[in-house]
C-alpha cells in the first residue's frame, strides 16, 4: 500500500491533480469518437461491443467495476452527457459523439465532485470501495441536476447502487450534505501532540477509494496478459470423460487465439487445496467427477479477444462429455444409509462432529420450573460481495535466477484474498515448490466475510501461469461467483432450555446439523464453534451441545462472519424470550438476570477475566428499549388492523480468533538509515479499517503521528504472516502484535540515545529525533530488509484445546454485546419492515469510533438480509437480480453505542467488532416479528409467505 499522510493536503484537494477537462474545440469529424474525462479517444471498431469492456481493457480506466454485467449491482455507473448509465448493459456504438465521466474525471467533470469524494471519506462512507465509484458518479448526476433536497432524495439519489459493506447510512449522509449545501464535514487527522487511538481518523486508504486508483483483483493486469476461463459442471453431480490429445488440439486449432488447455494431469503437486487436512479439500481440477454445479474440471487459456466470445457450455465444442449422476443436496438425503459418499474416507458423509458438556441437562430439565423447545432452520446465504473472485498471475525470476527473465522459477500471484500467506502455502503444494517461490500479493478487496478465505482464482491462474510464458488473468462472472463460492450453512438446530421458578437458566440441551457443501471449507471451524456458544452470554451449569458438519453436492459452504453463530442465535435467543415470557420478565431483564460477570464459567469450564461488557450494554439500552416498547404500544393502538408493530432485543458473546487452535499474527517495524519509519502490516483490509486500525495501534506504541510511518501492505515477500482476517481476530490479534513490535522498536531506538522511558520519539526531514536530538543511523548496519533499526514481534492469544467433553479455554477474549429492533408487519401481504436498529456492543477499547460504526451498520444490513430475504438455492439464481441482499431503501435507522471493557490482551484493550456486530441482529428481528404478530417463526428468512404462512396457523403458536 502506498505511503499516505494526513500532513499533505488532503481530499478536500481531491481532484486537484484530475484530468483537466476540455471541451471539445471543434466538432468531431470522425463519428467513432468519445470524449472521456475531458480526452478525445476513438471508440473500438466493433460498436457492439460493451461500454464497459472498451473503458476497462482498451483504455484501462479500472476505477469503472463490473460486478454483474447485467445492471443489478451499479458498480459500473457512469455519466453520460451527465446521466448514470450502465457501461456495462450500453454499446460503445451508444457514446458516439457523447461526453463520458468516469470516476477518474469526477472532480473536474462534475460541479460537485470533488466535495463529494471529501464528503464520502469525512463521513467514513468508504469500507471496501468496490461501490463506491458507482455511488459517486451516481450521486453526483443527482446533486447537479438539483434533485438531492433533503435525506430522502439523498436515498433516491444511489437507489441504483447496491452496497453490501456499509449499510448506506454514512453514504447517504455524505450526499445529503452536499445536494443541501450543508457545511462540510472536515476529515478527522491527529492533533499534533495527541495519542491516535481512540480518534476517529479518517482512513489511511481513503482516497484512493474515492478517485477510483485503488486497484482490485479484476484491475492492473500486465497489458497483454492472457485469459483464463474455466469449463465448468452444468450437473451437481456428473462423471465426465475429457477428450484425448487429438480432441484438445482440434479444440485449440479450431479457435484461433486459445494457447493451452489444462486439465488435472497438469498439477505439477498435489491436486488438493483447503484448510481441513486432505481426505475432504477441494482438488485444483478433479479427476472425472463433478461434485457441485458449475464445479470447474478445465482451464483454458488464450487472448482476451478469443475468450470472450469462446462458448465453453455444454452447448459448446468443448471436448468433454458429461454422465449425470444423482445428487444428494441435504443433509437427510446425505445421511441416509445408501447414500453416496462424497469422500470414501468420511463415512455417512460426516465431515466433523462438534461437542461440549457440563452437568446433567437431563436431570436439571426434569427438574426445571420452567423448560421450552423448538426447531429451527436457516437457509444458504451468499456473500453477494460485489467484486466477484479475480486476479492474476505471471512466472519471474526466482532465487538464484535473478536476471528478470520470464524464464524464472517464480510463480507470482495478485489476488482478492482474506489469508495471503495460507493461499501461498496452499499453492507451493499446488506446484510442488518450497513456498519461497509463490508470492503472494493481496489486491484490494471488494467485499469479503468469510467468502474470500478460500482459494477461487488462485490455484487455477498459478497453474496457467505455471504453464505459459506470459501473464494470465481471471475474473469470474457474477454467475460462476455466486455458484462456486462458499455460502453461510444452513443449520437444523433443535433445542430445549430450562429455567428454575426465580428465572435462572439452569440448562440448555442443543443439536444441530449443517449443510457443509461438497468440501470442507470452514465447516470444521463452525461445527466446533457453534457448541462455545450455543448456550448465550449466559450463566448456565448444565449444558450439552453437539454439532455435525455434512457433506452434500453443493457449492462448499464456509465462512461467513460469525461461523455459524448468527444462526444459533437465531435459535436460541427466541428461546430465552419464551423462557422470559413464562416466568414473567421483561426480556431485557431476563437477559440480564442471566448474564455472565466477570468471574463466570462458560460451559467449557473457561473462567472469565474482567472485559465481559453484557450488564454494561443492557444497560445501555435500557432507557432506548422502554422507550421502544412504549412507542410500539402507541402506534399499535392507532394503527390499521392489517399494521401490527413490533420491539425484539437478542443478546450474544463471541469469541476473538480461531477456535482452540493457534491464532498468531507477526508485524515488522524498521527505521531505514535515512530516517524512514515503516510498518509492515500484512493484516487484509476487506473493508474493516486494519489499513487505518493497525497503524494507529503502531503508530501510538511507537510514540510517532500516524503520519511519520509508511506502509507496507499484505505482500507474502514483504510482510511477515498475519493471519487471515476472519474470526474477528485482526483488531485483537495483529493489533497486539504491532503494539509489541511498536514497543520493541521505541525501546531500540530510546536505547541508541541513551535516553529515559518517557522521551519523546519524532520524525523531521532530517530523520528519528529522540527528545529533538536526530539519531544518526548511516552509520550503523542494516538488515536484510534494508533496516538499521527493527523490531519484529508475534502474538498468540493463549488458549488451549478442548477435550473429549468440551472443556477448556477456546479463546483468550470475548466480545459481548446486544441489539434490539423496531418491526413493522404488513399481516395482509407478510412483509415486515425493520424501522429502527439500536446496538451495543463491548468492543473492549475503541480504536476509530466511526470504523466501529461502519462496522455495525454494515452488519445490521446483512442482519436484514439474514432474518427476512436472502436464501440461496443451490444451481439456480445465480445474479443480483434473484438473488435479493438489501437496497438503501430496505435499511432502518441505526443507532450504535459502545461500551469500553478492556481486556489485557488486545492493544490498549480492544477486541473485535467485525463478527459481533452482526450475531444478533437476526434475532433481535425475529424476536420482533414474534412481539408485532404473536407467533414465533422457527426459520429465516422470514419471508411474506413464510409470515402469512405462520399467521394462518397462528393456533398452533409457539411450539415449546
Amino acid at each position: 500500500m502506498a505511503h499516505l499522510s494526513f500532513d499533505d493536503p488532503l481530499v478536500a484537494e481531491i481532484g486537484a491533480t484530475a484530468p483537466t477537462v476540455s471541451r471539445l474545440p471543434e466538432p468531431v469529424t470522425s463519428a467513432h469518437w468519445v470524449e472521456i474525462n475531458g480526452t478525445q479517444h476513438p471508440l473500438p471498431d466493433d460498436l457492439s461491443r460493451r461500454a464497459l469492456d472498451f473503458l476497462r481493457s482498451d483504455l484501462r480506466l479500472f476505477g469503472t467495476k463490473e460486478g454483474c454485467r447485467q445492471g443489478d449491482c451499479g458498480s459500473c455507473t457512469v455519466l453520460v452527457d451527465g446521466e448514470p448509465r450502465y457501461a456495462c448493459l450500453i454499446p460503445a456504438g451508444q457514446l458516439i459523439g457523447r461526453s463520458v465521466v468516469t470516476v477518474e474525471g469526477l472532480a473536474t467533470g462534475t460541479q460537485c465532485g470533488s466535495r463529494l469524494q471529501s464528503a464520502l471519506l469525512a463521513h467514513q462512507a468508504v469500507q471496501c470501495g468496490f461501490c463506491t465509484p458507482g455511488m459517486l458518479t451516481t450521486a453526483a448526476a443527482a446533486i447537479d441536476a438539483g434533485r438531492v433536497t433533503d435525506r430522502a432524495t439523498a436515498r433516491a439519489a444511489i437507489d441504483g447502487v447496491l452496497c453490501r459493506c456499509t449499510g448506506y447510512q454514512k453514504i447517504i449522509d455524505a450526499v445529503a450534505e452536499v445536494g443541501c449545501g450543508g457545511a462540510a464535514r472536515p476529515c478527522t487527522r491527529q492533533t499534533p501532540g495527541s495519542h491516535a487511538v481512540g480518534v476517529p481518523l479518517t482512513r489511511l486508504d481513503g482516497p484512493e477509494k474515492v478517485d477510483g486508483s485503488q486497484c482490485f483483483g479484476a484491475d492492473g493486469y500486465p497489458v497483454g496478459s492472457l485469459v483464463v476461463r474455466a469449463v465448468r459442471s452444468p450437473y451437481h453431480r456428473a462423471r465426465f470423460t475429457l477428450g484425448d490429445a487429438a480432441a484438445v488440439q482440434t479444440f485449440v486449432a479450431r479457435h484461433p487465439g486459445v494457447y493451452r488447455v489444462l486439465t488435472h494431469a497438469d498439477v505439477p503437486g498435489i491436486n488438493l487445496h483447503g484448510v481441513a487436512g486432505p481426505y475432504a479439500d477441494q482438488p485444483v481440477l478433479p479427476r472425472d467427477e463433478a461434485r457441485h454445479f458449475l464445479e470447474a474440471v478445465a482451464l483454458v487459456v488464450g487472448e482476451r479477444d478469443a475468450m470472450e466470445g469462446l462458448d465453453l457450455s455444454e452447448r459448446g465444442d468443448f471436448p468433454v462429455t458429461w454422465q449425470p449422476l444423482t445428487p444428494v443436496l441435504t443433509v437427510p438425503e446425505a445421511t441416509r444409509d445408501d447414500s453416496p459418499q462424497l469422500h470414501a474416507e468420511r463415512p455417512g458423509n460426516l465431515l466433523i462432529q462438534g461437542f461440549v458438556r457440563r452437568g446433567d441437562t437431563t436431570d436439571a430439565l426434569k427438574h426445571a420450573t420452567h423448560v421450552v423447545s423448538a426447531t429451527f432452520e436457516s437457509s444458504f446465504v451468499e456473500h453477494a460481495y460485489l467484486e466477484p473472485e479475480a486476479g492474476w498471475a505471471r512466472r519471474v525470476a526466482g532465487p538464484g535466477d535473478m536476471g528478470g527473465n520470464m524464464g524464472g522459477d517464480m510463480i507470482e500471484v495478485h489476488s482478492s484474498t482474506q489469508a495471503p500467506h495460507p493461499h501461498r502455502g496452499d499453492l507451493a503444494r499446488i506446484l510442488g515448490v518450497v513456498p519461497e517461490r509463490v508470492r503472494v500479493v493481496a489486491t484490494a478487496v471488494g467485499g469479503g466475510f468469510g467468502g474470500k478465505l478460500d482459494m477461487t482464482v488462485q490455484p487455477l491462474l498459478a497453474l496457467a501461469a505455471w504453464h505459459v510464458d506470459r501473464p494470465v488473468a481471471m475474473a469470474l462472472t457474477r454467475e460462476e461467483s455466486m455458484a462456486t463460492s462458499t455460502k453461510r450453512h444452513p443449520g437444523r438446530m433443535v433445542s430445549t432450555m430450562g429455567a428454575d421458578a426465580d428465572g435462572k437458566l439452569c440448562a440448555v440441551d442443543f443439536e444441530a446439523d449443517f449443510n457443509t457443501g461438497a468440501f470442507a471449507s470452514w465447516g470444521t471451524a463452525v461445527a466446533n464453534r457453534v457448541p462455545v456458544h450455543a448456550g448465550g452470554p449466559y450463566v448456565l451449569p448444565h449444558y450439552r451441545a453437539r454439532t455435525r458438519a455434512i457433506h452434500t453436492h453443493v457449492t462448499p459452504a464456509g465462512a461467513f462472519r460469525g461461523f455459524g453463530v448468527p444462526q444459533t442465535t437465531m435459535s436460541q435467543e427466541q428461546l430465552i424470550d419464551e423462557l422470559a415470557r413464562r416466568a414473567g420478565f421483561d426480556p431485557l431483564e431476563f437477559r440480564a438476570h442471566n448474564a455472565l460477570r466477570p468471574g463466570d464459567c462458560i460451559p467449557t469450564g473457561q473462567v472469565l477475566d474482567d472485559s465481559v461488557g453484557l450488564l454494561a450494554c443492557l444497560d445501555a439500552l435500557r432507557p432506548a428499549w422502554k422507550a421502544a416498547q412504549a412507542r410500539v404500544a402507541t402506534l399499535n393502538a392507532a394503527a390499521p388492523a392489517h399494521l401490527r408493530h413490533g420491539v425484539g432485543i437478542a443478546a450474544f458473546f463471541y469469541g476473538c480468533g480461531n477456535t482452540a487452535l493457534p491464532n498468531p499474527s507477526t508485524v515488522r517495524f524498521g527505521v531505514r538509515p535515512d530516517g524512514t519509519v515503516v510498518l509492515h502490516q500484512g493484516a487484509v483490509d476487506a473493508g474493516q479499517g486494519a489499513n487505518t486500525v493497525i497503524p494507529q495501534i503502531a503508530a501510538d506504541a511507537l510514540g510517532v503521528p500516524v503520519a511519520a510511518l509508511h506502509f507496507v501492505g499484505p505482500d507474502t515477500h514483504l510482510t511477515p504472516d498475519c493471519g487471515r482476517t476472519s474470526a474477528s481476530r485482526q483488531t485483537f490479534i495483529t493489533g497486539r502484535a504491532a503494539y509489541l513490535a511498536g514497543t520493541a522498536l521505541r525501546a531500540r531506538l530510546l536505547a541508541l540515545a541513551g535516553a529515559e522511558g518517557d522521551a519523546v520519539i519524532s520524525k523531521g526531514a532530517h530523520g528519528v529525533a529522540v527528545n529533538g536530538r536526530t539519531l544518526d543511523l548511516s552509520t550503523l548496519p542494516v538488515d536484510e530488509h534494508g533496516y538499521a533499526v527493527a523490531a519484529e514481534e508475534s502474538f498468540d492469544p493463549p488458549i488451549t484445546v478442548l477435550d473429549d467433553e468440551g472443556q477448556g479455554s477456546p479463546y483468550a477474549t470475548y466480545a459481548f454485546g446486544a441489539q434490539f429492533a423496531e418491526v413493522v408487519v404488513d399481516c395482509d401481504t407478510g412483509r415486515v419492515r425493520v424501522k429502527k436498529v439500536v446496538a451495543a456492543h463491548d468492543v473492549g477499547r475503541m480504536v476509530n469510533p466511526t470504523l466501529l460504526a461502519g462496522q455495525v451498520e454494515g452488519a445490521v444490513a446483512q442482519g436484514v438480509g439474514l432474518a427476512l430475504m436472502e436464501k440461496y438455492h443451490p444451481g439456480g439464481g445465480n445474479n443480483l437480480h434473484d438473488y435479493l441482499i438489501p437496497t438503501v431503501h430496505d435499511m432502518p435507522e441505526v443507532q450504535a453505542i459502545f461500551i469500553e471493557a478492556p481486556t489485557a490482551l488486545g492493544p490498549y484493550g480492544a477486541k473485535g467488532i467485525g463478527e459481533p456486530a452482526l450475531v444478533p441482529t437476526a434475532a433481535a428481528i425475529l424476536n420482533a416479528l414474534r412481539d408485532a404478530i404473536g407467533v414465533r417463526v422457527y426459520e429465516a428468512p422470514a419471508t411474506p409467505d413464510v409470515v402469512r404462512r405462520a399467521l394462518a396457523g397462528r393456533t398452533v403458536g409457539y411450539p415449546g
